[in-house]
């Protein structure tokens, strides 16, 4: 069993200097389980999709047949892997978890297939990753609910058809721009799944709180919220990271004093902006004046690995407007400029892609334009 959110490949979890990051780990997967919603009544945010899915839901249940198939994409921590548990529990049904990578073998997925039981719940995070002959093979058993093992090989090779129980296969991707068109058409009901509000971060984190017995003001929510990037993965583990420094050098009541002081010692500025988003802004301005630069060249000021810098790094500091990526490589806005302290030099316009709110200071302005999913396929 996988859980929403694993790296795309390699280690691109948490650890220290990625207390920001919107993959899971260990930890936060034993700890996300607890905290997860079992009904949609109890799922907070993304509004539009909850409204939709329940119409989904509702008009199988009186039908008396299983829902379409269900695709979720969107950015890791939204709660993807959350959506399907409840998809399973509002209709009364078990359901199978696993993962695209996981399944490398058509045979894999055959067998199964071949264990679901009458309506049950199929569900594959990263589903933009599983192998194409199982892929191909998914194709059959979503539409006409049978899937032909080959028997033999060669001239003598055999299709045998196997029917397999009617069941609804729920999809989650952070990529969807990969999936094939084939697959994604088959799929009844699609759901993009956005970034969160402040007051739904907010409403997160009080849940949260409660749940995990941390006495929190609403203050103290309010600057946790405006740190966490719109994601609530984030949210809950800054919450666990403020709870601990709450509990040793406090009174154990999350304040927004309290708060600050927890993510000052984090490295987790008032924007969201951790140890490895302000290196890349520094070696960005402070070593090629702003850009242009290629991101292969930034990583190695910074240390990391390219992949590291465009999956970890970059997505969210487009999102904030404090980077751009053109033609010519990775640019630094004004707002970049100005959070480091520096003046911008003459003639550099706004961010291009959205930008920080002057008004409220460590808030991100409206939503951004720039699509975290897709990464630039140039290697600047």
């Amino acid at each position: 069993m996988t859980e929403e959110g694993a790296p795309p490949e390699g280690d691109l979890g948490v650890d220290g200097d990625a207390l920001v990051s919107p993959y899971a780990d260990i930890d936060d997967r034993e700890v996300e389980s607890s905290l997860r919603p079992r009904r949609l009544a109890d799922f907070v945010g993304q509004v539009r999709v909850r409204e939709q899915l329940e119409l989904v839901l509702e008009s199988a249940r009186r039908r008396g047949r299983p829902p379409d198939h269900v695709l979720l994409s969107g950015p890791p921590g939204l709660g993807k892997t959350s959506l399907a548990l409840i998809i399973a529990a509002e209709l009364g049904a078990a359901i199978r978890v696993t993962s695209g990578p996981a399944i490398e073998r058509a045979g894999d997925l055959a067998a199964m297939l071949s264990s679901l039981a009458d309506r049950d719940v199929l569900f594959i995070d990263e589903i933009h990753r599983i192998a194409r002959p199982a892929e191909e093979l998914l194709y059959v058993a979503m539409e006409d609910f049978r899937v032909d093992v080959v028997v033999g090989k060669g001239h003598g090779a055999t299709a045998i058809p196997l029917e397999v129980a009617p069941f609804t296969l729920v999809g989650a991707t952070t990529r969807s721009g990969l999936l094939t068109g084939p697959l994604r058409d088959r799929f009844g009901f699609v759901a993009h799944m956005d970034f969160y509000s402040q007051p739904e971060l907010e409403q997160v984190l009080r849940r949260s709180a409660e749940l995990l017995g941390v006495r929190m003001q609403a203050d103290g929510g309010r600057e946790i919220a405006g740190r966490s990037r719109g994601t609530p993965r984030i949210a809950n583990r800054l919450l666990r990271r403020v709870r601990d420094f709450a509990e040793v050098r406090a009174d154990g009541v999350v304040t927004r004093d309290v708060a600050r002081a927890a993510l000052a010692v984090y490295d987790v500025d008032q924007l969201g902006l951790d140890r490895l988003d302000r290196s890349v802004l520094d070696a960005l301005i402070r070593r090629f004046g702003g850009g242009p630069v290629g991101v292969s060249t930034i990583a190695v000021a910074v240390g990391e690995e390219v992949q590291t810098v465009e999956e970890v790094a970059e997505p969210f500091l487009v999102r904030a407007g404090l980077l751009a990526r053109t033609p010519r490589g990775r640019v630094a806005t004004s707002a970049a400029w100005e959070h480091l302290g520096l003046p911008a030099p003459a003639g550099l316009g706004a961010a291009p892609y959205g930008g920080v709110s002057r008004s409220v200071p460590g808030r991100l302005a409206e939503q951004s334009l720039f699509d975290p999913e897709q990464s630039d396929s140039r290697k600047q």
